[in-house]
């Protein structure tokens, strides 16, 4: 069984009207950690910074419930984990959604959206199942001629 999640764009107050957004489905079993990889994936951003699941879609420094890959780098949070979090057990009820913060300094910001478990009748996960918008690039377009 499949997890499907619409995972969109955001801005800093949580706005996702005209933004990209990307559909995914990721396995029942699978971690945040794998959820956040194929999410990021999606939009062509790499995996090189920390990122963290919050129940704020807001303001993230305030969230109740939260998990932080800090965590598995065993630094001393206040969340757990996303390595061990199953989305199957984070992810409960449909229309659930979590921020997804990528990148603490530039703090890219996604919604996560939980909408259904589907059989996806045998196909590999995880997968993206459909693409609106295009995504910012990742380090705002630079290459190494902008450092002259």
């Amino acid at each position: 069984m499949a997890k499907l999640f619409k995972v969109t764009m955001t801005d800093w107050n949580g706005g996702v009207r005209g933004k990209p957004y990307r559909k995914i489905a990721i396995g029942e079993h699978a971690s945040l950690y794998d959820l956040a990889s194929i999410a990021l994936s999606a939009f062509d951003f790499g995996m090189d910074h920390s990122f963290g699941f919050y129940d704020n879609l807001k303001d993230w420094t305030r969230s109740q419930v939260g998990y932080e890959l800090f965590a598995d780098m065993g630094e001393e949070m206040n969340f757990p984990g996303v390595k061990q979090a199953k989305v199957s057990k984070v992810f409960h009820s449909t229309k659930q959604k979590m921020l997804l913060l990528f990148d603490y300094g530039d703090e890219w910001r996604f919604i996560v959206q939980y909408l259904e478990d589907k059989d996806l009748g045998g196909k590999k996960l995880p997968v993206i199942l459909e693409s609106k918008g295009v995504a910012p690039d990742q380090y705002g377009g630079f290459d190494d001629d902008d450092e002259d």
